[in-house]
């Protein structure tokens, strides 16, 4: 049974507004070059409206649906532009903590424990950069040790070399995991999405 106030609408609204359904589950859109090469992620309302106003075609959907007053729309899951759009540069990913996390798998790279904070390899304090390079997950137990010490300063040993996420974990930085229908336009195994 419903209430007067979830017929009427979160502001007095007549049922059936856009604004009056809950968003897609996902809520993202892969969009597509004219190639089918990835260009970048957006919100699935913005999606829409680029299909609606025939900029680019809907290959798959979320399995929901915007409404109006006289429209019903799919909504995106990937689309692709009708006209191709020209990339000057490499895309990297944005370098943050959550990014640093998902690269180094949640674990300290010098001791395999949970990491719970992000260190610098090389210390600010000593002319390290903020840059993926030099940037690796640590627990609060090795941070701590190393504080603003050089690596050859300690007895401490790096897992591996931390360096720049490959050519598209932008997606997965940006989401936290691919959606399986996006697996075949990004080349990417089920390994990265779990």
């Amino acid at each position: 049974m419903t209430s007067a106030i979830q017929r009427l609408g979160a502001f007095g609204r007549h049922p059936g507004h856009v604004a009056d359904y809950p968003a897609p589950a996902m809520g993202r859109s892969l969009v597509l070059n004219a190639t089918y090469e990835p260009l970048g992620v957006v919100s699935s309302r913005r999606a829409a409206v680029l299909v609606m106003d025939h900029k680019a075609d809907l290959l798959h959907s979320w399995g929901e649906q915007l409404h109006s007053a006289r429209l019903v729309v799919d909504v995106p899951s990937v689309i692709r532009l009708r006209y191709f759009v020209r990339v000057p540069y490499q895309r990297r990913a944005a370098l943050s903590r959550r990014g640093v996390f998902l690269r180094d798998g949640g674990r300290c790279q010098y001791c395999g424990r949970r990491a719970e904070s992000i260190d610098h390899v090389v210390p600010r304090s000593r002319g390290g950069q903020h840059v993926w390079e030099n940037v690796v997950a640590a627990c609060r137990r090795c941070n701590t040790t190393k504080r603003d010490r050089m690596l050859e300063d300690t007895n401490m040993r790096l897992g591996q070399h931390p360096e720049a996420p490959r050519h598209l974990s932008w997606v997965l930085v940006a989401l936290g995991n691919v959606p399986a229908i996006w697996h075949q336009y990004l080349g990417v195994d089920k390994a990265l999405s779990a």
